[in-house]
């Protein structure tokens, strides 16, 4: 196999997302808006005293149609970082894959991680590396959540279609679902939040989300299946095991029964 060659001055560098233009590779086709393709739903981060909590249901949907009802829309992209996506399913894992391969080609290119901020942008540019896809209905719009080990705090990104990239203090969510999730996170929420307080706040604003849409999918105690939940620490990623979410979605269950 050979290897490319660049010209001076036209080398990419270890950008990988740059290494595949330059070898004259798309990294995402336009696929005709014809196509019914499934769509992942409502995700959500939150800020709390240690970290940043990331989650999103499992429901993908096509149509009126449940397509999946265990998709990842919840994903590690490296130690101190996720990505949580709403949107084309199919572009949208694409993608994700692709930042993932992004931020491990950087780390060998560069002998380092590439900053939070960094990350932030480098999706940023997938975005709107996407958009003649997105104007034909199959938009991506990932939510990138992280632990910054320089500043020792958590920080969250949300994005718009053109790859605009905003940061938010203290909580966002996005979605079919996410104006019913974000109005319990709004209520919810406080700064003094620890690890336990969070996943339940988080469990609350996904329920009242499944409650109002149908395109969000509710825990599910008969095939065993809860939304994708892990916080990001100075410890780095952690899954929130499926047990515990049981355990407090059982509680909020009984609760509203007993209203």
């Amino acid at each position: 196999m050979q290897l490319p060659r660049f010209a001076q001055g036209h080398d990419p560098g270890p950008s990988f997302l740059d290494l595949l233009k330059q070898s004259g590779l798309s990294p995402f086709s336009s696929p005709s808006s014809e196509v019914d393709v499934p769509h992942g739903t409502t995700c959500l981060a939150l800020k709390f005293a240690d970290g940043v909590l990331i989650a999103g249901d499992r429901r993908a949907t096509a149509g009126n149609i449940i397509r999946s009802r265990h998709m990842d829309k919840v994903v590690e992209a490296d130690r101190y970082s996720g990505v949580a996506f709403s949107g084309a399913a199919g572009p949208s894992m694409e993608m994700i894959k692709l930042f993932q391969l992004q931020l491990e080609h950087y780390e060998k290119m560069e002998g380092k991680s590439l900053s939070l901020e960094g990350k932030a942008n480098q999706l940023s540019s997938m975005i709107r590396d996407n958009m003649p896809a997105a104007m034909q209905g199959l938009a991506v719009l990932p939510l990138f959540a992280g632990f910054e080990p320089e500043d020792g705090s958590g920080h969250i990104w949300d994005f718009d279609v053109t790859g605009g990239r905003y940061e938010e203090r203290e909580h966002v969510t996005i979605g079919s679902g996410g104006t019913h999730a974000g109005t319990v996170l709004k209520v919810g929420w406080r700064s003094t939040l620890d690890r336990t307080n969070a996943v339940t706040l988080a469990c609350r604003a996904l329920w009242e989300a499944a409650e109002a849409d149908s395109a969000t999918g509710r825990p599910d105690f008969l095939r065993g299946l809860f939304p994708i939940m892990a916080t990001i620490t100075a410890a780095g990623w952690s899954s929130v095991p499926d047990s515990e979410l049981e355990i407090v979605f059982r509680a909020i269950e009984e609760e509203v029964r007993t209203r």
